[in-house]
């Protein structure tokens, strides 16, 4: 029998809602839809004002390569940057 005494590592808590960040600065919960809409019309703000160039994306190495692929055909061709690193050198 083992003399090390086991850590348990439970669950952290995850979220079961949206939360988006009120007038008051504090995060607040919301419906999804509203949730995605507010995304939309910050990628839709930032790609208005600043241009593609203001849009860049981090994808993971250890992702799959559909996911990977994904991520670089929605910088590409949604917000129409090649700002996207995969971090597949590392």
């Amino acid at each position: 029998m083992s003399r090390h005494k086991t850590k348990q590592h439970l669950p952290k808590a995850r979220l079961t809602t949206p939360l988006v960040r009120g007038s008051d600065g504090e995060l607040h919960p919301a419906t999804w839809d509203e949730a995605l809409d507010r995304v939309a019309s910050g990628l839709r703000h930032t790609l208005d004002t600043v241009g593609p160039n203001g849009f860049g994306m981090f994808s993971c190495s250890k992702s799959t390569n559909e996911m990977n692929y994904t991520a670089q055909k929605f910088a590409r061709v949604v917000m129409g940057s090649n700002n996207i690193d995969s971090c597949n050198r590392t």
